[in-house]
């Protein structure tokens, strides 16, 4: 046998005895003298080897291999550098057109908002990465928020310690509160987040028994029809076909994943109470509320609830006197706005500019299947600020007609019209020297109304805006959730929601439509013929 490939075997030897000996004590886990022995003796065989195989070694540098050797060991330091490099300090290139592989800037917000340390700890398995990808990606906007991966087939003592049965559960714990998390979105991680961070669930309350929109509804479409013409409508010369109760499914599951408790409220019930909601809804009646009805939301309001009223035009709900008390007077009109409009129906306003305030901040494009407009009340209330957060375009009216889209001057109100305004409720600020006189309680509509604690309120002339069939497109979710996280003083939750995975499409204005039309079908081929006939003349 060849000298060389003695100590070649000799050495391939001493490496596999001193594997064996790394990988048992790995395995067992003790300090034995047979495993140190048989360690020994590999190193000493590797070293033999070495010894004997010195001549061909030298004999190899020589020979100018050295070099390729060297080089490499040197692209392999290269590669070993930039593993260490890429583990150590991440860069994340995200080429998806709906970003699926970031978080929202909405969510990095929150994240960067957080002001009390979060252990998360995930039990997962080899067939959830992306789901461990983004527990990573949102401990490192934020040192509050610490990560622990556990396997709990690997590790079954923490899991059953921590009541974990299944893989895919992320357990959160934040000042002694503990909150599980058993979804793989985004969403679902961020509000569990959110819930172990604040430390209670607050309830919204819906009311109920008068054909507003239900928030347990999967409904998509809301049943207006025009009599007479074909097609569908949401406007002018419509009728509601009661065939069930609109939708408001897609907005209650995200009001439930941002940490709040949905529940529908009948107040002609005894039995249910309203002080415990923090939120009420009254989400387009369409049958008018009974005086003991209007009475009960006078009462949560003086005692400093926060309501949401949002009322479709021409329905008498039988609120509006009470909201005119407030500082809003809801005008029985319809807005047209011929300028700025969803697709082709001008009594459909569309707004893309707002006036700055927390709902509206960051704001995409919102429209309104069919809007009353707004105006402030004759007499300011003292202690109430208002302030109008979304108008109509200039060029829009509000039509006091059901059946005319003429703009009558002295009858007709040009535009812009306010469609949603927020009035503050502050005991702070009411002057104790103006008194309510006869004289004075004479000339307005609306009397003083009582102001005992803080509260918000936020009317819009429309409800169709936060249905199922509109929910999901562009700002209008946004627009609904940012009212409610004002309205419970949670500003914080203002502008995360779910991701939605509806299929693209584009959705424009009645003006970005025309525009568009003339700019690729005009304008464009126009050019191209100009500069065709110029070429053709001047090689003529």
């Amino acid at each position: 046998m060849d000298k060389s490939f003695k100590a070649v075997i000799i050495l391939l030897l001493g490496v596999a005895m001193v594997s064996f000996a790394v990988i048992s004590h790995a395995i067992f886990l003790e300090d034995n003298y047979w495993e140190l022995l048989i360690l020994t003796i590999g190193v000493v065989l590797i070293i033999l080897g070495f010894y004997q195989m010195r001549r061909q070694m030298v004999g190899f540098f020589r020979a100018q291999r050295g070099e390729v050797v060297l080089n490499t060991f040197g692209a392999l330091g290269i590669i070993f550098a930039l593993s260490y490099l890429s583990q150590n300090f991440t860069l994340r290139l995200d080429m998806t057109k709906e970003r699926t592989h970031s978080l929202s800037q909405q969510t990095i917000n929150m994240l960067h908002r957080l002001d009390k340390p979060i252990h998360i700890i995930f039990f997962h398995d080899a067939m959830m990465r992306e789901t461990d990808d983004l527990y990573k990606l949102m401990g490192s906007y934020t040192k509050n928020i610490t990560v622990e991966f556990l396997d709990p087939m690997v590790n079954p003592a923490q899991a059953r310690l921590k009541g974990i049965e299944f893989a895919g559960t992320a357990l959160l714990e934040s000042e002694g509160r503990q909150v599980r998390v058993n979804g793989f979105t985004e969403v679902d991680i961020a509000n569990g987040i959110l819930r172990v961070s604040q430390g209670r669930q607050q309830t919204l309350c819906f009311l109920e028994g008068h054909a507003e929109s239900d928030p347990f509804s999967l409904e998509h479409h809301d049943h207006f029809e025009a009599p007479g013409k074909a097609g569908h409508s949401h406007g002018l010369d419509t009728k509601i076909v009661m065939h069930e109760r609109h939708g408001m499914g897609k907005a209650r599951k995200s009001l439930e994943s941002m940490n709040y408790k949905v529940q529908s409220l009948n107040l002609l019930d005894s039995t249910q109470k309203i002080a415990h909601c923090e939120v009420l809804i009254v989400a387009g009646p369409q049958i008018q509320l009974r005086p003991r009805e209007i009475d009960v939301i006078e009462e949560f309001i003086t005692a400093g609830g926060n309501v949401f009223f949002m009322l479709d035009p021409f329905v008498h709900s039988g609120l509006e006197k009470t909201i005119e008390s407030l500082g809003v007077k809801i005008n029985d009109t319809l807005i047209i706005d011929e300028a700025s409009h969803f697709w082709t129906d001008i009594s459909a306003p569309a707004v893309t500019n707002y006036n700055r305030h927390a709902i509206t901040e960051g704001l995409p494009l919102t429209f309104f299947m069919g809007a009353r407009s707004l105006s402030p009340a004759e007499y300011p209330v003292p202690g109430n600020a208002v302030k109008p957060l979304i108008n109509s375009s200039k060029r829009s009216f509000a039509e006091t007609s059901k059946n005319d889209v003429e703009f009558e001057l002295g009858v007709d109100t040009p535009g812009p019209n306010t469609i949603m305004a927020v009035i503050v409720r502050n005991p702070e600020y009411v002057d104790p020297t103006i008194l309510v006189t006869p004289e004075n309680q004479s000339s307005s509509r609306a009397t003083r109304p009582k102001v005992d604690k803080n509260s918000r309120i936020v009317v819009v002339g429309d409800s169709d805006f936060a249905t199922n069939s509109f929910f999901h497109v562009l700002g209008n979710g946004n627009l609904f959730l940012n009212a409610v996280n004002y309205l419970s003083a949670q500003e914080n939750l203002i502008g995360i929601e779910p991701k939605t995975y509806d299929l693209p499409r584009v959705n424009l204005t009645n003006r970005q439509m025309k525009g568009t039309f003339f700019l690729s079908i005009i304008f464009v081929p126009g050019i191209l013929l100009l500069v065709g006939i110029a070429v053709w003349w001047r090689q003529r």
